[in-house]
C-alpha cells in the first residue's frame, strides 16, 4: 500500500485546518457548573441537563468537556434517584451515539472514544459491551414502525407533507432518514435491557443541542423545538415505556425553550473560546 507523503500529511495537520479536537479549559467546568446549578434552580433534573452540555460539547468535538461533564454529575446530588457512574457514563455515550444523526459519523466516532478512554478503570470495566441495535429479519419491520412512528411524533401535522418534500430533493432521502436514523438509532431498541435510555423528551434535547451549537440549520432548530412541545402537547412523553423527564414538562414551555437556546449558546462560546461552532465556518485562513 501506498504511503502518504510528507506534503500530504503536512496539508493534514495544517493548523488552519483544525484537524484535532478542541481543547477544554477551567472556563467550560465553571461553564458546566453554572448551567448543572441553574438548571437544579429551575427544577431540570439531571438526565436533560447532562442530555443538552454532553450534546453540544460533542457537535464541538471537545470530548475533554464530556469528562468533564462526567465528573461534574458524579458529584452532583439527585435527591429524586441515586445514580451511579457508570449511569452518567452510559447516559454521555448514548447521547454521544444519538449525536450521529444530526453530527454525522465522525465526530461521535472520535469523541465517544476519547471519552471512552477518559473514564476510570473501575467505571469503563463496568460499561455495557452488548450491542443492541442489530437488525434482523424478525425485527427489522418492527424497527421501521419504530421510526414511522418516532417521525410522526416530532413532525405530527406535517408528518406526511414532509416526507414528500424530502423525497422530492432525493428520493432516497426519506428512506435514509426513516430507517438509518429515526428506525435504529433515535428509536430506543426494544427488547433488550439498555444501559442508558435516551427517551422521546431526551432525544429532542439532542437534536436541539447539536443542531443550534452547528448553526446555519434554523430551520431544522424550529422543528426540533417544535418536537420537543409536541411529546407533551400530544402526551409522547408519557407513553409507554417512556421514562419521566424532571424538569421536561417546562423545558418544552417558552421559557424553557428560551433557557435551553441562550445556555447551549453560552457553552458554545466557552467551549469554543469566543470562536464559535467547530462546523463549516472552521477552516480558518492561513496566517
Amino acid at each position: 500500500m501506498s504511503k502518504l507523503s510528507d506534503t500530504v500529511k503536512a496539508l493534514i495537520n495544517a493548523s488552519h485546518a483544525r484537524p484535532g479536537y478542541t481543547p477544554s479549559s477551567a472556563g467550560v467546568q465553571t461553564a458546566l457548573t453554572r448551567f448543572a446549578s441553574d438548571a437544579a434552580e429551575k427544577k431540570v433534573g439531571l438526565p436533560a441537563w447532562v442530555t443538552l452540555s454532553t450534546a453540544v460539547s460533542a457537535t464541538l468535538n471537545c470530548p475533554e468537556a464530556m469528562t468533564q461533564i462526567f465528573h461534574l454529575a458524579n458529584s452532583t446530588p439527585t435527591p429524586n434517584e441515586q445514580r451511579t457512574p457508570v449511569q452518567n457514563a452510559e447516559l454521555i455515550r448514548e447521547v454521544g451515539l444519538k449525536c450521529i444523526s444530526f453530527n454525522g459519523i465522525p465526530r461521535s466516532i472520535n469523541t465517544l472514544g476519547a471519552f471512552r478512554s477518559s473514564l476510570p478503570d473501575d467505571v469503563g470495566s463496568q460499561l455495557s459491551t452488548t450491542p443492541t441495535r442489530e437488525l434482523t429479519p424478525s425485527n427489522l419491520e418492527l424497527r421501521k414502525k419504530d421510526g414511522l412512528a418516532l417521525w410522526d411524533s416530532v413532525y405530527v401535522g406535517f408528518e406526511r407533507k414532509l416526507l414528500d418534500k424530502l423525497a422530492h430533493s432525493h428520493p432516497d432521502l426519506p428512506v435514509h432518514i426513516l430507517n438509518g436514523h429515526y428506525s435504529n438509532l433515535l428509536s430506543n431498541p426494544r427488547g433488550m435491557p439498555q444501559p442508558a435510555k435516551v427517551g422521546r423528551v431526551l432525544t429532542s434535547l439532542v437534536a436541539i443541542a447539536c443542531l443550534r451549537a452547528q448553526t446555519g440549520v434554523g430551520p431544522q432548530v424550529v422543528s426540533h423545538i417544535f418536537g420537543l412541545r409536541k411529546a407533551y402537547d400530544n402526551g409522547d412523553a408519557h407513553a409507554e415505556g417512556e421514562e419521566p423527564v424532571e424538569g421536561g414538562a417546562w423545558l418544552a414551555t417558552e421559557d424553557g425553550n428560551i433557557w435551553i437556546l441562550e445556555n447551549i449558546d453560552k457553552l458554545v462560546n466557552v467551549i469554543s473560546g469566543g470562536e464559535g461552532t467547530t462546523f463549516a465556518p472552521g477552516l480558518r485562513p492561513k496566517l
